[in-house]
């Protein structure tokens, strides 16, 4: 790998693209278990830089110049002080609703241009997607003048926040008598926090992009609660979030997600070190017992037993040995630059297990059982887990963002299949970027290994136990699946929609809806394969076949045992699908357009 040429796989391109599929994405998940992405050295440089600069250095310099303290480099002088700590989430916010922080860039398929976001949310026209149809004046799928005012107006009132200077309150002089720099204005927050919620019902990719499930709680605690109270609830978010993910992990899927992360992680340049989260590399290429020790002791047992000792110890040693554990655990993920590249929130939520655990340790007053009401604390933790558990049990019903399931390997997912030259319609879509082959292509690829790493995203997919289901839906249902274009959805999302973070429900029926009214395809010119997350111990994953032109044609499930069992090429050929419905079955009046895409009962 060159630090400004990518690290292509060693195919003969034209030959390469003439192969079956399924031969294909053997192919590149081998070179993917070797070598990752292949991005050159000089991609990884420059997220780091922007991490580093823009975030960090930007973000401290910001938060300690506004309100008092010394610069960015006197860090005993700073790293305590609570405004500090909120203007920092709230820079995060700024950031991640702008589009410059998680899902940016080369990594999370944006190319030309390398930010999503404000692009496609300033702009009207482009696609929104209301949460709720319920909701009153939420009417329609694109964005209108008023769309684009209320999420300016969203990034304008995030930076009146961040820049001025704090206040006094009671609360905090009660408890740090010596503190001058004081808190954000509880007044700055209403306005940002109403304008989160607002366009959250007008657009929930906004919302998700801001990370309001996770920084909407803190907003309103800053602003609603006295200090000493404000300092417990933030406590409990943080470890409802470690706490959530530890928790989703259990199950078939996590094992999957960790080789396939180790791979590309360009902090573990030895190939031997790599194939060796593979049980046999090259011919056996599920997860060895090195990835489940790596996944179920490093990333579980971490993640939940580590948060209860914070949660709950009064001992100071076991208190920064745990959060040692906690900021170690955050700069890995951080290393691994996985592709929907959350290094902000991974930095943050670093800093964040210093700052509340060893700034306000629970032997000082700030433990969960010091809340100044038991009727406040249970509210708020049932706030808290309430998404969560709904989320696991029902996980159609809420994203796998506020469900904390974000790296459980148990998502919601796709991948889109055109007939040849059918993407092209995608550029009749209004929006700010190019098709992703495009994008590629104008930034110095060839076209032919343009379309090859395009192919290589699918292939990341491909090691991942739902795109076994994914697959054989696709090879059982469509005859022609070798000659089509192939696209993994989450990329492809990103170029739609400004923003994807692994959330299927993005680029679901309602945005399948949206495209299809610029897109214009004929039936059988787009078919996608669908899925949701498994839900919490069913055993099973429900998936859809839908026709861009026609909706939902077919419905039905498959065991997350079968799916998990599979090489992520099929040798052995698609596993068993349970159909549940078909759109021929469901309406006999209407044409089954068998012979467009071969769809079988």
């Amino acid at each position: 790998m060159g630090f400004t040429t990518p690290d292509l796989p060693a195919v003969d391109p034209t030959e390469f693209l003439r192969k079956p599929l399924m031969e294909r994405m053997r192919i590149l998940g081998l070179d993917w278990a070797e070598n990752g992405f292949g991005s050159p050295k000089m991609v990884h440089c420059v997220y780091i830089a922007k991490l580093i600069v823009l975030y960090a250095i930007g973000g401290i310099t910001l938060a300690t110049a506004t309100s008092g303290l010394p610069a960015f480099w006197h860090v005993m002088e700073w790293w305590n002080q609570p405004i500090v700590y909120q203007k920092l989430i709230i820079w995060t916010v700024l950031l991640e609703a702008i589009g410059v922080a998680g899902s940016w860039g080369p990594l999370a398929g944006k190319v030309k241009p390398m930010t999503g976001g404000i692009l496609f949310w300033a702009r009207p026209g482009t696609i929104r997607l209301r949460p709720w149809k319920w909701v009153p004046g939420t009417n329609g799928d694109r964005r209108s003048r008023l769309d684009v005012v209320l999420y300016l107006g969203l990034l304008v009132s995030l930076f009146v926040a961040l820049v001025r200077p704090g206040v006094i309150s009671a609360s905090l002089s009660a408890a740090l008598p010596d503190n001058t720099s004081g808190l954000v204005s509880p007044v700055l927050l209403i306005t940002p926090i109403a304008l989160l919620i607002l366009n959250g019902l007008r657009d929930k990719t906004i919302f998700l992009a801001a990370r309001g499930e996770q920084y909407l709680p803190a907003l309103v605690f800053f602003a609603a609660l006295p200090f000493v109270d404000m300092i417990i609830a933030l406590k409990l978010l943080i470890v409802v979030v470690w706490l959530g993910a530890g928790f989703s992990k259990f199950g078939k899927h996590f094992s999957n997600v960790v080789p396939p992360m180790v791979s590309n992680s360009p902090s573990t340049p030895f190939k031997a070190v790599k194939r060796a989260h593979y049980r046999s590399f090259p011919n056996d290429m599920r997860p060895s017992r090195l990835a489940d020790v790596m996944g179920h002791v490093g990333g579980t047992t971490v993640e939940i037993v580590t948060p209860l000792i914070l949660l709950f110890s009064t001992n100071v040693y076991l208190t920064i040995a745990a959060v040692a554990m906690m900021v170690i655990f955050h700069l890995f993920i951080l290393s691994t630059f996985p592709l929907a590249v959350p290094l902000e929130w991974n930095l943050l939520f670093a800093y964040a297990a210093v700052f509340l655990f060893l700034g306000f340790p629970n032997g000082s007053g700030y433990a969960p059982w010091n809340m100044s009401a038991p009727w406040l604390l249970a509210v708020i933790v049932a706030a808290l887990v309430f998404f969560p558990i709904l989320g696991n049990l029902r996980p159609d019903k809420v994203s796998f963002l506020p469900s904390m399931r974000q790296y459980a390997g148990n998502w919601a997912s796709a991948i889109w299949a055109f007939q040849p030259g059918a993407e092209a319609k995608l550029d009749r879509v209004t929006r700010s970027a190019k098709n992703q082959i495009d994008q590629f292509i104008e930034f110095g690829y060839e076209p032919e290994w343009a379309e090859i790493t395009l192919q290589k995203t699918v292939a990341w997919r491909s090691m991942h136990s739902q795109a076994r289901g994914l697959f054989s839906l696709l090879l059982s249902r469509l005859p022609d699946v070798d000659t089509r274009t192939v696209r993994e959805a989450e990329f492809l999302c990103n170029s739609i929609l400004g923003f994807n973070f692994g959330d299927g429900h993005l680029h679901a029926e309602d945005m399948i809806r949206a495209v299809q009214d610029e897109a214009r395809f004929e039936p059988g010119e787009c078919v996608i394969a669908w899925v949701e997350s498994e839900a919490f111990g069913s055993g099973v994953q429900q998936y859809k076949l839908i026709d861009a032109a026609l909706g939902v044609i077919e419905r039905g499930t498959w065991k997350v045992a079968d799916a998990v069992a599979e090489q992520p090429w099929l040798p052995n050929g698609p596993i068993p699908l349970q159909v549940s419905w078909t759109r021929a079955t469901a309406d006999e009046s209407q044409p089954s357009h068998q012979g467009d895409f071969g769809v079988v009962a």
